[in-house]
């Protein structure tokens, strides 16, 4: 299946959950709410069209030590569907470029090239071997491409990583934002997620979902 259209859908399911203090710092520049390092911006920073939820066939874990998040884990994809596994997702429609540009500020703003054909007609693309250098196909939406990006490698050969306090309140504020979940479900969500399970507990986890809530209804 191939699509003339110039835009796509951009699923997130980490700290992009959160928008206007999130992913809007990947559009037009900005230091992101909890993090230390300030992102470029697209080319074009033309807001998303729409946004809306969407529900990830693959398992969420975290991994690497992330500079900008205090050196803890950051938010991946696996790269094998499991039953009853989903990773909570939100999706901004934006134009190839602007998602060009948003995988350029993952990969430390080095060039690339994305062949989005070619992702849909293999499902996916390893383009460099980095942490988010692994282009995802999910399917499609109101008649546009869903992508999104992963790390090159399976959950199966990464060492897991425990996530900043800072990181989760960013997640959890995003799925407060964009799934409207409580306090209780966010924690049920996260608890058993490789990276953060035998790390935080289920009191860790509600504490800092409502210091994320509480923060981001301000």
């Amino acid at each position: 299946m191939c699509f003339s259209s110039s835009m796509v859908w951009y699923a997130s399911y980490g700290s992009n959950l959160l928008y206007k203090d999130g992913f809007l710092c990947y559009i037009v520049g900005g230091i992101r709410k909890g993090a230390s390092q300030s992102e470029s911006g697209c080319a074009d920073k033309t807001p998303p069209r729409k946004n809306k939820n969407i529900d990830i066939p693959f398992p969420l874990y975290f991994a690497e030590k992330a500079s900008r998040w205090n050196n803890g884990g950051v938010a991946f994809i696996g790269l094998s569907k499991k039953d009853n596994d989903f990773t909570a997702g939100r999706m901004y429609l934006i134009t190839k470029g602007q998602f060009r540009d948003v995988v350029k500020q993952e990969n430390s703003n080095k060039d690339i090239s994305i062949d989005f054909d070619g992702v849909i007609k293999k499902g996916s693309n390893v383009f460099r071997k980095s942490w988010y250098g692994n282009i995802i196909y999910l399917g499609e939406n109101d008649g546009y491409p869903v992508f999104t990006f992963t790390h090159y490698k399976d959950v199966t050969d990464q060492q897991l990583t425990k996530p900043s306090s800072e990181y989760i309140q960013i997640i959890a504020a995003g799925l407060k934002e964009a799934h409207n979940w409580t306090e209780d479900q966010i924690a049920e969500y996260l608890l058993k997620k490789p990276g953060i399970e035998g790390n935080y507990d289920r009191n860790d986890l509600k504490e800092l979902c409502n210091n994320a809530i509480e923060t981001d209804a301000e």
